[in-house]
Parts: C-alpha cells; structure tokens; sequence
C-alpha cells in the first residue's frame, strides 16, 4: 500500500511542477533555518569531546552574593572550592579552573594574542582530552607550582610550526613555561575546556586567588553515578550556608548543574529557582513551532488551490470505490513526501552552510558538523512539518462527495 502511495505520490509532483518547486523551497528554507539552529545548539551543548562525561558532569560558572543593599554576580573565587565543596559525597572528582583570559606572547619578534586556562590535574581525569603529544600535567607539577604546559595544536603552530612542541618552552604573559603535552583546539564556546594554554592554578603570579569568595574561578563535578546528581546539588547547597559572607551579604547562591541550565540561569537571570532550563527549552521548542507555522499555512493554502484542480480526480476514484480513508492517507502522503525531500534537501544545505561557517573561522575553533542526531532533528522537522501542512487539505479533500467532486466543488 505505501509503495503505490508512494508512486502516485511522485507522479502527481512531477507533474505539478511549480507547486513542487514552490513546496519545495518553502519547506526547505525553514528546515535549514531550524536544523542549522538545532546544529549550533548541538556543538555547544551537546556531548563532544573533549566533554564526553556531560551525563555525569555539573558545573558551577557562576554564584550571586545579596544582601540588602548589595548584589553581586559572576564566577566565584578559588577559595569557596576549595575551602567548602571538596569531598562532596556522590562525587568521584572535583577541579577547580579559572576562566579564559587573554595574555601576550613575544615570539621571534611577533605578538601573539593566546588564551590561557589555570586548572589543577583533575580538569584532564574530568575532560576527555585526546592528547597528539606528550600528556598532560600531574598532582606533583601543581602542588610544587611547577612551570608546565598543555597547548593547542593552533597554538603549537604559532609558536612551532610544524615541528614537535613536546619539551619546548613558550612564553606567555611574562612567564616561561615548558610544554608537556598538546591537544586539539576545542571551540571558543565551550568555556569549561575551550583554552589554548592550560597551565597549572598554582603558577599564577600571586596567592591572591586562594583567599578571594568570588573572581575567576569555575568548578567540575564528576559523579560516580548520574543518578547521584540530585543529592550533590541538595550537599553543595547545604555547605553554602556554611560560607563566611562578607558584611555587606547575607545570602549566596549557586548549584552544580549543566551547562545549559546555567545557560538558562542566566539568561532569565533567575539563581533561585530549578526550572530555567526547563523554561529555555520550552521557549525554543515554542519558537521552533511558531517558525513553522506561517510557511505551513501558506502551504496549506496553496495545497487547498491544488484541490480545486483535483476535484474530477477524486470524484473518479471515490465513484470507483476509494474510501476517504485511502484518499486521506494518499494526500497526507504527498504532502509528507515533498516534506521529507525538503527536508534532505535542507540537510545537504545545512552541512555544506556548516562547512564554511568552519573554514571562514568566524567562531575559533569551531568544527560545526552533521551528524545522526542533528539529522533525526531534521527528519523530525520534515515529518512535523508535512502533517501539519497536510492534514486539513487532505481531510477537506478525503470528504468530498463523488458527485460534488465530478462536478469541480470542493464545499
């Protein structure tokens, strides 16, 4: 049955051939919008190396401090790690990082612009880093403040070009440090690995950082199990009421979460409540939803104008027997047909759109690509939006009357 909807169905679009192109570019262009922003979503929140763990990860990137005439927001400092959340039951690994920041190098006569990451040893167990030399730096290189280095093959170009970094000493924001690993670029938009110097916390410039509650500083949470998640937020939550605040707060707010949820936190700028990233989602799925809307309408309309041309057509085949069943289902099958090309046809643009947003290096790092999950999305799309287009034509044409058809109405 499904292959004779689908010979008709083919037959009938090539036969109509500006309603096919029509249909065509209509669906696809929405598609590609919808799949090239399911694409990017995808490649920042996704799991990609080296974040590999994310279904036992949380983070924390940001916390607020208030009081009653205060506030104050952003990353905490070292020391509300350090100090408070080690050992945190449920949890096998915690690693405190500094955010990326900008230092100059001078090499061979050239300033060069590189962002560098302080981290401890546990950041490398936590994150999934595939290293092209060497490895990366251990407990002892940390705690004896030794001047080591894990670079990036970008930065390993700058400096090297083609030649072996490993046991090479590079200079950066006025200190020398002697690489001891490298590993691939990670895009600019994954804060918590993205980097292109990662050296150890304890070779900053001064201990300042140990003693401040907020400045600069994120932390990751590997559970033992994801199910565990819960509990470590309820724990952390518990120890922050323990925190010695400043005079002029009284409250300090934060949670272990991921990345989208802190994402989600920020962008409604709600540190109290759990449900942001459940709000996001369901902003973005609404929106998804409206986008597809309007060209379903115009589709729907211009499905109806195609009816009046078939009016004859049907009113043959029901006089011979065709239920309105069969011809509900043959007419929603045509529409999902042309969905569906639209849809491949979106999918083939959008990976050819990804591949120069990558050369073009507009986002650092960035190696936007298809894959089955974003094409499951598309596909999803495709499906969606071939329903919702097609149900109310093919229904207005499944309950034609045979004689009312022969005669070209369509009420």
């Amino acid at each position: 049955m499904l292959k004779n909807y689908l010979k008709l169905s083919l037959k009938i679009l090539g036969r109509r051939k500006f309603f096919t192109f029509v249909s065509l570019f209509g669906i696809g262009f929405t598609l590609l919008v919808l799949t090239l922003a399911a694409a990017m979503l995808d490649h920042v929140f996704g799991s990609y190396p080296p974040e590999t763990r994310s279904a036992r990860t949380l983070s924390v990137e940001g916390v607020r401090l208030q009081g009653k005439d205060s506030m104050s927001t952003g990353p905490a400092g070292y020391m509300l790690y350090d100090r408070y959340m080690r050992d945190i039951p449920g949890v096998e690994r915690m690693s405190i990082l500094s955010q990326m920041s900008t230092v100059v190098s001078y090499w061979k006569g050239a300033r060069l612009k590189s962002l560098i990451k302080r981290t401890d040893a546990d950041f490398f167990r936590i994150l999934d880093f595939e290293f092209v030399e060497g490895g990366p730096f251990g407990e002892a290189d940390v705690s004896d403040g030794r001047f080591v280095a894990v670079i990036n093959q970008t930065t390993r170009r700058k400096f090297f070009g083609e030649a072996p970094a490993m046991g090479q000493m590079i200079e950066a924001d006025g200190q020398s440090f002697k690489v001891v690993g490298v590993v691939p670029d990670v895009p600019i938009f994954r804060l918590l690995a993205g980097g292109d110097i990662y050296v150890p916390v304890t070779t900053s410039k001064s201990d300042d950082y140990k003693t401040r509650l907020r400045g600069g500083f994120l932390a990751l949470f590997l559970l033992k199990n994801q199910d565990q998640a819960e509990s470590v937020k309820q724990e952390f939550r518990a120890r922050l009421s323990k925190v010695e605040l400043p005079p002029q707060f009284d409250k300090i707010l934060a949670t272990p979460e991921t990345s989208f949820a802190t994402f989600a936190r920020v962008f409604f700028g709600d540190f109290e409540s759990d449900d942001a990233a459940s709000r996001l989602l369901a902003i973005l799925l609404t929106a998804a939803v409206l986008f597809m809307i309007l060209p379903a309408v115009n589709l729907v309309n211009l499905n109806v104008s195609r009816a009046l041309e078939r009016a004859s057509e049907i009113g043959v085949r029901r006089a011979f027997g065709a239920s309105a069943r069969d011809l509900l289902l043959q007419f929603l099958f045509e529409n999902v047909v042309i969905s569906v090309v639209g849809g491949v046809l979106a999918l083939i643009a959008a990976g050819v759109i990804l591949a120069m947003l990558n050369a073009s290096d507009l986002i650092p790092y960035a190696h936007f690509s298809m894959n089955l999950r974003i094409a499951a999305w598309g596909f999803a799309f495709a499906l969606a939006f071939g329903v919702i287009s097609g149900l109310w034509p093919a229904w207005r044409l499944s309950r034609l009357k045979p004689i009312q058809a022969l005669a070209g109405g369509t009420r």
